[in-house]
């Protein structure tokens, strides 16, 4: 089988060393396109950021997008380059540079410079990939967890920013990791848990059909379309999922939902609950009781106007219990 440069960088030799046992096959790896670009415009490939976006969403690229940020991304072909320049576009990163590079060490090889906004009308073939260096007014997605609530489309069904900070340290996301994210709302647990490292999965459980739509379109438009999403109630909807090592019950908390946990969670499974009504809360503590664990009851207040002046306007409080099984 002949594939361009390394195949085992966004190649296809992983895909074939998986149906193969190791004796039956051999690699001749050759300078991959990454490689060859970073040549040509003396980028350090340790420092740029590389995509492969044959068959994926254009906004994977979306976590990269900060000033000064230089990103590699292969394409599919060239009706790719208009849709990835839209995607900067729509993030405020329109002046962002692009370098067009086709048909990189052969002796068809073109390299076009435009910027996102000022693409020129050019046919573009395959094999492609574009260099950006990333130039712009837009918001970069923030590093750690607590991104603001403005980032997630919600209907109000969402873990506030404070608290859903508090959430991921608790679920303690770790490389490979799967996430179960319980009554999920507007995917923020899920869609942060994904942000924080490449390797981490998560699947998503929401019973509600518009809001099963609304965390799609949130994962996609911050890059984390790899999320899985399931519409059901749980526990019903747990059945033949991966399993997780990390489970976080935002909505639909109720004694049914604790026992399934308890008997079809591996030993070793972190396992988040937050509850705001009495009765959740009361679900929590006889949980605590029983298996430990740790219980914590956060209490917010933020500055608002009081008559003429300003006052402490409090929010529900929380309680969370974390355990481990």
């Amino acid at each position: 089988m002949l594939a361009s440069g390394d195949p085992f960088w966004f190649g296809a030799g992983s895909t074939l060393a998986r149906r193969l046992d190791p004796g039956e096959w051999r690699s001749l790896p050759a300078p991959a396109t990454f490689s060859l670009a970073a040549n040509r415009l003396g980028w350090p490939l340790e420092t740029t950021w590389t995509f492969g976006l044959h068959a994926a969403s254009l906004t994977r690229i979306r976590p990269a997008l900060a000033p000064g940020a230089r990103i590699i991304a292969l394409l599919r072909d060239g009706a790719a380059v208009a849709p990835l320049a839209r995607v900067l576009a729509d993030a405020r990163f329109g002046a962002s540079r692009l370098w067009l590079l086709e048909a990189l060490g052969g002796p068809r090889e073109r390299i076009t410079e435009a910027t996102a906004e000022t693409l020129p009308e050019t046919a573009f073939q395959h094999p492609l990939c574009v260099a950006i260096e990333v130039a712009g007014r837009g918001d970069s997605l923030p590093l750690t967890s607590g991104m603001d609530d403005s980032w997630f489309d919600n209907d109000g069904q969402i873990t506030k920013r404070p608290v859903r900070a508090l959430t991921l340290s608790a679920l303690a996301p770790r490389p490979g990791d799967q996430l179960w994210d319980i009554g999920a709302g507007s995917g923020s647990v899920a869609i942060e848990w994904l942000l924080a490292h490449p390797s981490l999965d998560a699947t998503a459980i929401e019973a509600d059909p518009e809001r099963a739509r609304r965390l799609r379109d949130n994962a996609a438009r911050l890059g984390v379309d790899r999320l899985r999403v399931v519409e059901g109630k749980a526990p019903g909807a747990l059945e033949g999922l991966i399993p997780p090592q990390a489970v976080f019950i935002g909505g639909g908390l109720d004694q049914a939902l604790l026992e399934v946990l308890g008997d079809v969670l591996a030993a070793g499974t972190r396992v988040v609950a937050n509850a705001v009504t009495l009765e959740s809360e009361e679900l929590l503590v006889a949980a605590h009781r029983r298996l430990g664990g740790d219980l914590m009851r956060v209490e917010i207040a933020r500055a608002a106007p009081l008559g003429g002046r300003t006052g402490w306007k409090p929010a529900y409080p929380i309680v969370q219990w974390s355990h481990v099984l």
